[in-house]
């Protein structure tokens, strides 16, 4: 009897100890499953009994443990992209771009004039609410691609070959961007679109040689119009310039002239009204200064009273004298 009550006693033991171990190991499950963390570029989106429940900032978080509560750790905070029409070796996200096999046909797009042209592009976007991006679409960056490769071939539709080539770049970047997000925003996909950027956009290889020759010709055309406009606003300045200063001379000499003639004018009033007063007196005022004006320029002068005129062939009046100079008076 003593030997059965101490099995008996060694067995109870055992049980208590192994329910303890139990205890502790659950114990230690809730623990392990209860503690997150969450990291500094993403949010968790808690699903409770598989409902979503709530989401959650970066960082230590607890959750109720053994399954009811499970979290999904969504990257709200990092840049992605798509590319389509060509891809980047080694990215990191599966839906970047798609297989090489398809890039010829992603590509190809035909133009509202019916040209053919081929186009690349890229999306930069991130994951705005994340709740929606992981419950209301399915696949939402698969429906991406769809939606973005149809919003550009809309948008590259509505064009003529040379403005999706050339001039109209940017317009179809902002239209396609205006687009797309209303799109996005309409399937609720939870999904911010930043950026749309054309990258290569060309016509078919075929037709490569013909349209780089009319490019070059395009170019030489703007260049010609350029190289004109540069010479036609250097000579029209420098034109309005000389014909301004030759209407600022006339002018000059136009207000001299009439001085002049003002002056000359009010002289002869003045010397008029002179003559009035005393004639005889002006009249050899005038003759006795023109006098004095004329005869320091004559040389060899001689000058003779009017009774003195009988000896003039008695005088050799032009010894020593050059012919055709000297005066007699």
């Amino acid at each position: 009897m003593a030997e059965g009550g101490l099995r008996l006693g060694k067995l109870s033991v055992s049980i208590s100890v192994g329910i303890l171990v139990l205890l502790a190991a659950g114990l230690a499950l809730m623990a392990w499953t209860s503690i997150y963390t969450i990291p500094a570029e993403s949010e968790g989106v808690i699903l409770r009994f598989g409902r979503f429940s709530d989401t959650v900032s970066p960082g230590l978080h607890f959750k109720l443990p053994l399954g009811i509560d499970r979290v999904a750790v969504v990257a709200v905070r990092r840049q992605l992209k798509q590319e389509f029409g060509f891809g980047t070796n080694e990215s990191t996200n599966p839906w970047q771009s798609s297989p090489q096999s398809e890039w010829n046909a992603e590509k190809a797009m035909v133009t509202g004039d019916l040209n053919a042209a081929l186009v690349e592009w890229v999306i930069q976007y991130r994951i705005e609410k994340p709740d929606h991006y992981l419950f209301n679409v399915r696949n939402p960056d698969a429906n991406l691609r769809d939606c973005s490769e149809s919003v550009m071939r809309e948008v590259v539709g509505d064009r003529t070959v040379d403005e999706v080539i050339t001039i109209g770049r940017q317009e179809i970047e902002d239209e396609a961007l205006q687009k797309l997000r209303a799109l996005a925003a309409g399937y609720e996909m939870g999904i911010m679109i930043d950026q749309v950027q054309l990258k290569n956009v060309n016509p078919p290889e075929r037709v490569q040689a013909s349209f780089n020759e009319v490019n070059q010709a395009q170019q030489e055309k703007e260049r010609a119009i350029n190289m004109a406009n540069g010479e036609y606003n250097k000579a029209i300045p420098r034109a309005r310039g000389e014909a301004s200063q030759e209407i600022r001379t006339a002018e000059g000499y136009a207000k001299k002239r009439i001085n002049e003639a003002n002056g000359d004018a009010s002289a002869f009033n003045a010397l008029l009204a002179e003559y009035t007063k005393a004639p005889d007196i002006t009249r050899l005022r005038l003759y006795l200064e023109t006098m004095g004006e004329i005869l320091p320029s004559v040389q060899g002068k001689v000058i003779l009273d009017e009774d003195a005129r009988g000896v003039l062939p008695l005088l050799n009046l032009r010894r020593g004298e050059e012919p055709g100079k000297g005066n007699i008076h």
